[in-house]
């Protein structure tokens, strides 16, 4: 052999690798300090898990107070409700109750001893004191003699010709009256309708 090939049994070896770190699951070497990192990491996963369980926790009990709040609230609505339409009921009787009184006492009259125009005038009186009061809650009696027939508010029974055009759908007679409470139509008026036929 040559000179230059051989190597001086002194000459520096190179100097051993580090060992690698084994693998993690991802087949990627672990990094210095897995262990102590894992641990942490655990033990922060614990941490929030108990976190968001107490979240959890602290919305259950916010909505079942909430739906508890909601079915008060709705219970209470439906009794005031309740009650609000007894008080009205309460306030109209007690509006009628005078008129009550003076159709009693016409009721039990002797009607031999009673002139019949004396009747005649007090149940007029009375029918005009009930009006009254329930008009004061709001009754609109609807009487459209004379007036245009109206179908949102008045039924057509019956029809007679007109002498006029001019005349042509007006209100001849009024069968029976209808009544409106508080804008509400309860009963149309029964009509008869005057119509032109040239």
């Amino acid at each position: 052999m040559r000179n230059r090939d051989r190597r001086p049994a002194d000459a520096a070896q190179p100097e051993p690798l580090p060992p690698v770190p084994e693998p993690q699951g991802d087949g990627e070497p672990a990094p210095a300090g897995t262990r102590e990192d894992a641990q942490s990491a655990a033990t922060d996963a614990d941490t929030s898990q108990s976190g968001t369980d107490q979240q959890l926790s602290e919305q259950r009990e916010r909505y079942l107070r909430l739906a508890a709040e909601y079915d008060n609230f709705r219970k209470r609505s439906a009794r005031e409700r309740a009650e609000a339409g007894s008080r009205g009921q309460a306030e109209l009787v007690t509006k009628l109750i005078d008129a009550i009184d003076d159709l009693s006492r016409f009721a039990h009259i002797d009607p031999a001893t009673t002139d019949p125009q004396t009747l005649h005038k007090g149940i007029e009186m009375v029918e005009q004191k009930v009006l009254k009061s329930l008009g004061a809650a709001g009754l609109e009696v609807i009487h459209p003699l004379d007036q245009t027939f109206d179908p949102t508010l008045h039924e057509a029974v019956a029809t007679e010709a007109a002498l006029s055009p001019e005349d042509d759908h007006t209100v001849a007679k009024v069968f029976q009256p209808g009544y409106r409470f508080n804008g509400q139509l309860l009963r149309p008026a029964r009509v008869v309708v005057k119509q032109w036929n040239g």
